[in-house]
């Protein structure tokens, strides 16, 4: 990849930037994989989370509450949380770079076809090792888990079977908001820009307005996150510019505000870890820098394959960690007496594992025969 391109001054925008481009790395052809790593980074940070850094279920898995377990490091592991927060950073990012100069339908296949094969895989998985027998976890009703199959049970009030769908949800909202304001008039920096403007806006009414339509709607704890991955896009796209950047800064202070408001509470022994604001901020702002070191072309000489392997494997392993992996640390702690350390690791390398196999038997089948059905045309183009 070569640098970025050079600031252009402000209120000076050429006529090719304002129409609508083909997808593209807008310095170079090859593939961002520095944000493979990140992604699988942040996925690893939610797995340390649900294993090590609260308690509820996966206690029942431990035998006892995982600050038992890891006296020193549960609450190191209580701040990967915010990995979720880092995910929508990069899918702010990526999803405005692959839907750049998209049709809406190509766009719609390919956000379908990269969801829903893993995701249904997935569904299956823990629906049939929770019916085991032996198993302690029950999963939802039969009727629940066909909601599940749409990716809307949390809208309509039905019982989830992965816990980590919630973030989905999210992300379906981002792209529908996405697809109606930029994808299907066409992307332009300057429709980005207002559609960055005009979110941020939204975000700060809804939260004062306490308008529950518009908070499903516009989704403010989040959208924050979203909209400084567009805004480090454009910086990656465009160049330098001031405008670009104070997107990414707005984004960041108000997204900083609803992840300490969200996580931040008073010492109480009764919580099970208490979490800094200082801690809170700062490891926000760091998944801000990484994707804008991306942005930039500073992690550029991060050009290993072997990282395109591990960002396919990050979203069957974030998919199927937690409720599985709940099952894989009972069997290996409880049931083998294995340490919980050595636990944790050999949980994490056997969710990796499994991820890999619905990425090569799954993913690699289905996504690009249902993104064929849902876009036919997609190979004439």
């Amino acid at each position: 990849m070569t640098a970025p391109a050079l600031p252009r001054p402000r209120g000076k925008t050429s006529a090719a930037e304002e129409q609508p481009a083909p997808l593209q790395r807008a310095h170079g052809g090859s593939r961002l994989r520095a944000l493979d790593a990140l992604r699988l980074i942040a996925a690893l940070m939610v797995a340390l989370y649900h294993y090590g850094g609260r308690d509820g279920d996966v206690s029942r898995a431990w035998g006892t509450s995982p600050r038992h377990e890891f006296p020193t490091l549960s609450n190191a592991f209580a701040y990967g949380c915010l990995g979720v927060e880092i995910f929508f950073v990069i899918s702010g990012f990526v999803i405005c770079m692959s839907g750049w100069g998209r049709p809406l339908r190509s766009f719609f296949a390919s956000r379908a076809a990269r969801l829903y094969p893993a995701y249904w895989a997935a569904i299956l998985l823990v629906t049939v090792a929770f019916a085991l027998p032996w198993v302690t976890y029950k999963t939802v009703s039969f009727s629940d888990t066909l909601v599940n199959l749409t990716m809307l049970q949390q809208p309509v009030g039905a019982q989830r079977v992965l816990g980590v769908c919630w973030t989905l949800w999210a992300e379906l909202r981002f792209y529908a908001l996405f697809a109606l304001f930029v994808v299907l008039p066409g992307a332009t920096r300057r429709r980005v820009v207002l559609f960055c403007a005009v979110w941020t806006l939204a975000t700060v009414v809804t939260t004062a307005s306490h308008v529950e339509f518009l908070r499903v709607v516009v989704m403010p704890e989040y959208s924050s996150y979203f909209i400084g991955g567009i805004g480090l896009y454009l910086v990656h796209r465009f160049g330098n510019d001031l405008l670009h950047w104070g997107i990414v800064a707005v984004s960041f202070l108000v997204g900083q505000h609803y992840a300490v408001a969200g996580l931040w509470h008073a010492p109480n022994p009764h919580y099970f870890s208490y979490r800094s604001p200082y801690v809170i901020v700062a490891v926000v702002a760091l998944g801000y820098a990484a994707v804008a070191a991306v942005a930039l072309g500073r992690l550029n000489r991060m050009n290993w394959r072997w990282l395109t392997v591990a960002g396919a494997l990050t979203y069957p392993f974030y998919l199927v960690h937690e409720h599985l992996g709940w099952v894989v640390i009972g069997a290996l702690h409880r049931g083998l007496g294995i340490p919980s350390y050595a636990t944790l690791g050999l949980t994490i390398a056997l969710m990796l594992g499994l991820a890999w196999l619905l990425h090569r038997c799954v993913e690699r089948r289905l996504t690009p025969a249902l993104r064929r059905s849902l876009d036919p045309g997609a190979a004439r183009r």
